[in-house]
């Protein structure tokens, strides 16, 4: 009923330059009164852009008009392609001006308005992905949308694809001929859309809790693993397309290997681990990993880093580095480690939440390098030949046919028997050669870094350190996840104790904590704070983590089992979710459980079990029918069935 001709548009992706996010040029619109990063990005456009709010909405009832609703982040390039072709455009602004009344949103500081408007595309059967771009009525409730559009139409792949002004005037044009109709649309797609986010809270499963429906999920993660590169797609595709690290099925496979003393499991996860420790995915030089790469051998990466991204892979590779002891996991936990700590912490001891794909208008030009960069740098012929041969260079460019993205050739081993040396002393020589390029490299030009401190990704990251410095038997790193707790549990709550989301200032003003915390900030600080207490033994962080969890369980728990992403007395949208599936990141849901057993473990407090089962048995009808989409939760319910 959604793909009526009249109002369901084309998502369109076509290659296009990068817009600078640093950018500004003329008048300041109510962006620049913001605290987001993103946000302010387009402070400058000659769109009349309003923050998420009322003073929008009423506008909009007032002068009759459709809202034009668009969601992004800081580090998405795609969102810097669309803000340079469009909403710096005076043509493109001053249609949107005139029809629509605009709205800007950052989806890290408001997730749940991202979740519901994500959910709607969904629902409309099209593929979400960032810029999201939506139209909406004056209650808020969704149209049509669509992700990035290019401005004018373009031809490919034998069709022409609309662009933005087409897509504008079109809607405008049907909106004013058939303004019921859309009317109609918005109130049948947000009932289709909260029906679709509500459906945990409908009844208890009647799916047995036990270890055959885990089966499910070895079996799935087995089906979808590249034998050959590591990580998971589709096989049946040939692993075509992008791939992402996806922790949360890596630490389900460590559980299973730990706890069932699964030989197939460890090996998916060593396999995976090397393959992308040898990949462009992650950053020879500086330490860290990128988001994603687009294709199956992880040697293009999406360049932007995110927080969330490298704090989960800490806790994995500290894991397989307590298990295996292997130098390639040191390494990439140690250099990792520096890079979190030389980029990406605030003077106060919280970390910064992403770093930009983009610089100089142009993605990944900032890690990218041509032969005679290469050549300018590595001035010795040995070393230039050695260095050659292990980080693919000779293998000619890889990426847009004259650069070279640096990657591993073959496994250090390998590599090492190769050149006749030892993996320690190739290792000896390639670090310097390493430290050279990286400080050419520090002098260019700098991605964006978004300096605001997100209390869900902060959790993450306390874990992720604690985790490498115990690995690594590290106390600094240590007392890095400590000081950034401290920080959190200091600055991010209120007055009643209640977490707040987001620290960042409004131009010329000092930064604040602000916007109420969801879900994640309170199921992954408590992860954070679990953790310390694993690895300290110190009690405060026990005694911090279960207030936090009462206070979560008071504001966003549902008695039929679960919790909302938004609290009771949260901002009332069209929609309340309950988030379930673990991608990039872990649902709130799921580590809420696995935090919940945790407790369990640690107090022998049995309410704590009998809510972690609560959650499993209203979770486990999409456990049962769709299990790699919840290899978080998998692992919570395997360390439940245990006890």
């Amino acid at each position: 009923m959604f793909r009526s001709a009249l109002l369901l548009l084309a998502v369109l992706t076509v290659s296009t330059p990068a817009a600078d996010p640093t950018a500004k040029k003329g008048k300041a619109n109510r962006l620049a009164k913001t605290s987001s990063p993103y946000l302010i990005q387009h402070a400058h456009n000659p769109v009349d852009w309003y923050p998420w709010g009322e003073e929008a909405f009423a506008k909009a009832k007032k002068e009759g008009k459709l809202v034009f609703l668009s969601i992004g982040y800081s580090a998405c390039h795609w969102c810097h392609v669309m803000e340079k072709e469009s909403f710096a455009n005076d043509e493109v602004a001053k249609y949107l001006n005139k029809h629509f009344v605009c709205i800007k949103v950052d989806r890290e500081e408001r997730p749940d308005v991202d979740q519901i408007y994500m959910a709607a595309i969904n629902v409309l059967g099209q593929n979400g992905g960032w810029p999201l771009s939506m139209f909406l009525d004056h209650k808020g409730r969704p149209i049509v949308g669509g992700t990035y559009w290019p401005r004018e139409d373009k031809e490919g792949e034998g069709e022409k694809m609309k662009g933005f002004m087409s897509v504008l005037k079109d809607l405008q044009a049907a909106y004013e001929k058939q303004p019921k109709a859309f009317e109609e649309q918005a109130e049948k797609l947000a009932k289709a859309t909260s029906a679709q986010l509500s459906g945990l809270s409908r009844g208890i499963s009647l799916v047995e809790l036990d270890k055959t429906l885990l089966d499910g999920v070895g079996e799935a993660l087995r089906e979808n693993f590249d034998k050959v590169h590591g990580g998971f797609g589709n096989a049946e595709r040939k692993f075509r397309g992008t791939k992402f690290p996806m922790p949360s099925s890596l630490t389900y496979l460590q559980g299973q290997a730990r706890r069932a003393k699964d030989k197939e499991a460890s090996d998916i996860v060593s396999t995976t681990l090397e393959r992308m420790a040898m990949g462009g995915i992650y950053d020879h030089l500086g330490g860290g990993f990128a988001r994603y790469t687009v294709e199956r051998t992880w040697t293009i990466p999406h360049f932007e880093k995110m927080l969330y991204d490298n704090a989960q892979l800490l806790e994995v590779y500290a894991e397989a580095h307590s298990t295996a002891k292997k130098p390639l996991y040191a390494r990439v936990l140690r250099q990792t480690v520096g890079f979190v700590a030389r980029e990406m912490t605030s003077p106060e001891g919280a970390f910064y939440s992403a770093l930009d794909a983009d610089s100089e208008g142009e993605e990944g030009k900032f890690a990218i390098w041509t032969a005679k960069q290469l050549a300018d740098v590595l001035t010795d012929k040995a070393d230039s030949r050695l260095f050659r041969k292990v980080y693919g260079a000779d293998d000619g460019f890889n990426f847009e046919g004259r650069y070279h993205i640096l990657r591993l050739s073959d496994t250090p081993a390998k590599l090492a028997g190769e050149a006749k040396l030892s993996e320690e002393k190739l290792e000896a020589k390639l670090a310097p050669m390493r430290q050279k390029l990286f400080e050419v490299r520090a002098k260019r030009p700098r991605p964006f870094l978004d300096t605001k401190v997100l209390t869900a990704w902060n959790g993450q990251m306390i874990a992720g350190l604690a985790r490498a410095g115990q690995a690594l038997d590290d106390k600094p790193t240590i007392e890095r996840a400590t000081k950034a707790a401290d920080f959190i549990l200091k600055t991010m709550r209120n007055k009643d104790g209640r977490l707040l989301r987001s620290f960042a200032s409004v131009p010329g003003e000092k930064p604040a904590a602000r916007f109420n915390a969801y879900l994640d900030d309170y199921a992954f600080l408590v992860h954070g704070l679990l953790t310390l207490h694993d690895v300290t033994k110190e009690k405060r962080w026990l005694s911090e983590a279960i207030a936090l969890t009462e206070t979560m369980i008071k504001h966003h728990g549902d008695d039929k089992g679960g919790f909302f992403f938004t609290s009771a007395d949260h901002e009332k949208l069209f929609a309340r979710a309950k988030d379930q599936y673990d991608g990039a990141q872990p649902s709130g849901n799921s580590m809420a459980a696995r935090n919940l057993v945790r407790l369990h473990q640690k107090t022998g407090e049995k309410r704590y079990a009998d809510l972690a089962e609560k959650t499993f048995r209203v979770m486990s009808p999409t456990l049962q029918t769709s299990p790699a989409s919840m290899c978080l939760l998998a692992d919570a319910l395997s360390m439940w069935l245990e006890k």
